[in-house]
């Protein structure tokens, strides 16, 4: 068996030519497959285990750059096809921008796998040191894709064990960089069995104690989740209103009012089954597709349908009042009371770039995706709500849920998260179920449970430990009617640390990585192939 992963590790090494790149994306492609829906996660262990042999195969750093930038390439065009979904919404309009949207966000993601790559090779560690370097390296530049351009830390590596209840749990403790540290390493850790650098029982050993490593992180969350309860809020029942409405109809304005009454009566209906009724209502992202604020009968009608004590929340655009210069407008959300009275608001902050403005406007002429002319302007950020009947609550609009930590404000903590979203643009492809994945995250690293409501799903109710309360599947017209999950009584360490328990299992490896009895790499190293 050994010789035989010799033997392909050489191949692999000695790859040339156009088969480098090809294979380089292919593996990246595998990835992808461990990702939601599919959660294939066995393809993550020949992926990171070639891309680790791709490098063992060149000597020169930009080849190394490049490795890492063709795996990145393969992983996130695969992984972000869905994109292409929202540009034929309008096709006629912008449809030519999906290979630019697609393959461009491709490469320039790519970069952070490229500069991985290269970061390892940097290190010249060799065997088990190299796997450590690659794990953390991997989820540092993950880190830095959270951040840089806006940030974009969608499909993060980490979210691959969405499909575990267990596995997320380590979350809590070290946020979703841990969990993606874990699980590269794991998934490299066999390329040591082919590595001339480590030999007798080392290899088998390193490989063993990945894998007791994944088991004992299953087992604390099997722990954990035996401890967990299924408190909920007294006096609260929530109904999530998914209207499910196309895209392609959503904004005609012929149909808003026919949109408006079909919530209504969704929200109006009687509980199945002779349920409870429900306490206040929910409907998704810029479900009212028009400015509500400003339309005192859209108020009262929505006022009338509201549970008396209690709200209904609601995506609507906003705009300056008559008069105040300059015109701008926002994706907000506003919680109405049975009066028809705005008694809450929130603006989206993290703007989708492109989507909801056009950066650099003044020289790029072509319009943002989504309704109108007017780029929307950014809110100042997140911040805890509270409203009639509901405990305090952080609201988020759309992606502004996949950034780890930074799903809550200063001052007061929340007791919930709320994320109003409309995943239609996206149909039936994988990016509603990675959105939905991220968002789970963040119930688990914060500790207190999410309301997540879709216009076309995937809508759910998420405790503080990541488990599906209720949910309502993709495409499909309906109604939640649930109770709002407790917050855990004590914060996470996340939630009070950040990525400091990351960012410390990071410096304790990287310097184990040096400390491997095969020591580190030579320039000279006869197993480099001097011609890569």
């Amino acid at each position: 068996m050994n010789n035989f992963l010799v033997a392909l590790k050489g191949r692999v090494g000695d790859l040339s030519g156009w088969r480098r790149p090809v294979s380089a994306a292919g593996l990246g492609v595998l990835a992808t497959a461990a990702l939601p829906p599919l959660h294939l996660l066995v393809l993550l262990v020949p992926a990171f285990v070639g891309l680790l042999w791709l490098l063992d195969g060149a000597r020169r750093w930009r080849t190394a750059f490049a490795v890492g930038w063709w795996f990145g390439f393969g992983y996130f065009v695969a992984g972000l096809h869905w994109i292409a979904f929202a540009l034929l919404v309008e096709a006629e309009k912008f449809a030519w921008m999906i290979p630019f949207a697609v393959f461009g966000l491709a490469a320039i993601m790519a970069v952070f796998p490229g500069l991985a790559v290269l970061t390892t090779k940097a290190s010249r560690t060799r065997g088990l040191g190299r796997v450590l370097i690659i794990g953390v390296a991997w989820t540092a530049f993950e880190w830095l894709r959270g951040w840089a351009f806006t940030g974009f830390p969608w499909n993060l590596i980490g979210t691959v064990w969405t499909l575990s209840d267990a596995m997320l749990q380590m979350a809590a403790v070290t946020g979703i960089y841990g969990l993606s540290l874990l699980t590269v390493i794991v998934a490299a850790m066999p390329a040591v069995l082919a590595d001339n650098a480590t030999r007798g029982w080392r290899p088998i050993a390193a490989v063993v104690l990945a894998g007791v490593a994944l088991t004992v992180v299953w087992g604390a969350g099997v722990a954990r989740l035996a401890t967990a309860g299924d408190d909920i809020v007294d006096g609260v029942r929530l109904r999530i209103v998914q209207a499910s409405i196309p895209q392609k109809l959503k904004w005609r304005p012929e149909l808003r009012r026919r949109h408006l009454e079909q919530q209504l009566r969704m929200s109006v209906a009687d509980p199945a089954l002779g349920g409870v009724p429900p306490t206040h209502v929910i409907w998704g992202e810029t479900m009212v597709p028009f400015p509500l604020a400003n339309d005192a009968e859209a108020l009262r009608l929505i006022g009338r349908a509201t549970p008396q004590g209690g709200v209904t929340i609601t995506g609507a655009p906003r705009i300056t009042a008559p008069g105040q210069k300059p015109y701008r407008v926002w994706n907000s959300l506003h919680a109405v009371d049975p009066g028809g009275r705005v008694v809450g608001t929130y603006d989206k902050a993290h703007l989708v770039p492109f989507g909801e403005y056009v950066p650099f406007s003044r020289f790029l002429s072509f319009a943002k995706v989504t309704q109108g002319r007017t780029g929307f302007s950014p809110g100042a950020g997140p911040t805890t709500l509270n409203v009639a009947g509901l405990p305090p609550f952080s609201p988020l609009i759309c992606y502004e849920i996949i950034f780890p930590g930074r799903v809550t404000g200063p001052g007061e903590r929340p007791k919930w998260l709320l994320n109003l979203t409309n995943d239609s643009w996206f149909g039936r492809s994988s990016g509603p179920y990675q959105h939905l994945a991220a968002a789970r995250l963040r119930a688990v690293e914060e500790g207190v449970p999410l309301v997540r409501v879709a216009n076309s799903g995937i809508s759910a109710i998420i405790d503080p430990y990541g488990r599906t309360v209720a949910s309502l599947e993709l495409g499909r017209q309906g109604v939640i009617d649930g109770d709002l999950p407790a917050a855990l009584v004590q914060s996470t360490p996340f939630a009070r640390l950040g990525n400091a328990v990351f960012v410390l299992l990071s410096i304790a490896l990287t310097m184990a990585a040096y400390f491997m009895p095969e020591g580190i790499r030579t320039p000279d190293d006869k197993n480099i192939n001097p011609g890569k």
